[in-house]
């Protein structure tokens, strides 16, 4: 993994000391809250209904075990034992009190992490794939690119202030696992029938309440022209992005209402006139940075392993985790593991304890080669893992509670924190996914449903990435009080699309029965080999919506 040089400590360093002087100005009255706004966001600092919420940037989701230890050691000392892992890859800690906030940074920049541009009008955090070096589908490792735009978008002076926040997301493999056709700017990796690595640039994506799928804007794009088309495109943003609404300020707006042609042109004009300047990347540049990400020290291993095998026949439990748990590696004898982060009512989705976090920074340790994942479905990733070790780990994960076999399944939720933290949110969103997961709790029954994603937003913010879920949960205010609108047909990956509103919204208490009647109505219409979004594109939304909305009360 990326290892920080005198450059990165020395930027981090004087941001800290730069954050620390505003906060005693700002305890000390010298700073309005108004002032402090702008200077707070930029350091992933948020004030929540309770508390300050710091949002740790984890670049493209790459942790080590000393930085996870970090992590459990801030949940500990300066929080309320947990923290909470997002879908950008990034840490929130929800009960911060300000004047330890720069404490908090400096024991991050001991150990090479920050907090700088998780929020604010800004580039926000690089992401991609939890399983990027090591996926059996992978072009190659995308990590290298996306530190080389991390290192150029964090304080560059350009677009410290842009019309809205901008997210950029990476995939190189042949699935989408990064769900770029969903942010602003999408980089597709691929190779062509050379093995020249090119690039396909989507832009215009984004939830929210104006949810669309990003359109394709480039094709073909060199790896050498990364940043400065990048730039190109993030400048004719900046200048014809709209800053009198921040409802229509996001870059997906702007292509609309220019539409993809003409946005297209201004882009290529922009680019045209620095393509060759000082932004077009190296092949030194590159090897600088992919020196970091170098293959660890892997053993040969026989692809077949007799004691797992034996395991995998003799425990009915271990095998339905393999199952759906365990990723396929590029190296004979290794796998990958999701530790699932949703056990259920024990504990909401993403939620991690500092005893937890330690675990995983040790199992990373005697499992593998120090390195975690953090997913975008909230999950961690245990990247290289001996199929030998696959039996030990399940059981120290299930005494953890991060062994639950769900992986993909209708309990592994995705949800935003809702409203019992966000002063945005409508409703809640963790009670709700709790009483789905107790609803559903049988797990030969889940792995019959096969993959079924859910996902939950307690606002229109969509952190709960809601329209892109199979099934989508949206909190909303009906007369000060909390309902929920289903959606459903959404996905994400290289068929993204939008889920549909299923009809009008429905009390709190009345959602696990509903999200009841539309897994029975998949069930009754399925055919062999299908799965939830095969069904639903197939009968369409009629046969749900007349379930869910049958005569009888839902209860």
């Amino acid at each position: 993994m990326y290892q920080y040089d005198d450059y990165d400590r020395a930027l981090v360093r004087e941001r800290v000391a730069q954050f620390r002087d505003q906060v005693q100005r700002r305890l000390a009255d010298e700073l309005s809250e108004e002032e402090f706004l702008p200077l707070r966001l930029q350091n992933g600092l948020y004030l929540q209904k309770h508390a300050y919420m710091l949002r740790v940037a984890i670049p493209y989701g790459t942790l080590s075990a000393r930085q996870m230890r970090a992590l459990a050691h801030i949940a500990r000392e300066y929080d309320r034992g947990y923290g909470h892992f997002t879908t950008r890859q990034n840490i929130q800690f929800n009960w911060i009190e300000l004047e330890r906030v720069p404490d908090i940074l400096d024991w991050l920049a001991d150990h090479d992490m920050h907090a700088i541009q998780t929020s604010g009008n800004c580039v926000r955090n690089i992401t991609t794939e939890a399983f990027a070096g090591v996926a059996a589908d992978e072009y190659l490792d995308p990590r290298p690119l996306a530190e080389i735009l991390r290192q150029w978008s964090t304080v560059n002076p350009e677009f410290l202030f842009l019309p809205r926040k901008f997210k950029i997301a990476l995939c190189a493999a042949e699935q989408d696992r990064a769900a770029v056709q969903v942010h602003d700017i999408g980089l597709q990796v691929y190779r062509d029938e050379i093995g020249e690595l090119l690039l396909r640039v989507l832009v215009g994506g984004g939830l929210g309440r104006t949810p669309i799928i990003a359109q394709p804007l480039r094709e073909g794009l060199s790896w050498r022209d990364l940043l400065s088309y990048v730039e190109a495109t993030l400048r004719v943003y900046n200048r014809h992005g709209r800053r009198d609404n921040k409802y229509k300020a996001r870059i997906k707006i702007l292509v609309k209402a220019l539409g993809i042609e003409a946005f297209a042109a201004e882009v290529e004009r922009e680019w045209q006139m620095i393509k060759e300047g000082p932004a077009q990347l190296t092949e030194d540049e590159y090897q600088r940075v992919a020196a970091s990400f170098r293959r660890p020290a892997y053993a040969s291993l026989a692809q077949t392993d007799l004691d797992f095998g034996t395991h995998l026949a003799r425990d009915a439990g271990f095998a339905r985790w393999v199952a759906c748990n365990v990723m396929a590696h590029q190296v004979p004898g290794y796998v990958s593991v999701v530790l699932s982060t949703k056990p259920g009512i024990s504990a909401p989705p993403g939620d991690v304890t500092a005893a937890q976090m330690q675990a995983v920074a040790e199992w990373s340790e005697r499992y593998g080669f120090g390195e975690i994942r953090v997913a975008h479905e909230q999950n961690l990733v245990l990247p290289d893992v001996c199929k030998a070790d696959l039996h030990a780990l399940w059981l120290e994960a299930q005494a953890a509670g991060l062994g639950t076999a769900n992986a993909g399944l209708l309990t592994d939720i995705i949800a935003c924190p809702g409203g019992d933290f966000c002063s945005l949110a409508n409703a809640k969103s963790i009670p709700i996914a709790q009483a789905i997961q107790q609803r559903f709790d049988d797990l030969d029954y889940l792995h019959d449903l096969g993959e079924l994603s859910l996902n939950i937003s307690g606002c229109m913010n969509a952190c709960g990435h809601h329209h892109i879920g199979n099934i989508g949960i949206l909190g909303v205010d009906k007369n000060g009080s909390e309902w929920y609108q289903l959606t459903l047909g959404g996905s994400q990956g290289q068929q993204a699309a939008l889920g549909k509103v299923i009809g009008p919204s429905f009390a709190a208490e009345q959602v696990p029965e509903v999200i009841e009647r539309i897994v029975g109505t998949y069930v009754d219409y399925r055919e062999v080999g299908e799965g939830f979004l095969d069904t639903f594109q197939r009968i369409g939304l009629e046969p749900f919506k007349e379930r869910v909305y049958r005569r009888e009360e839902v209860a």
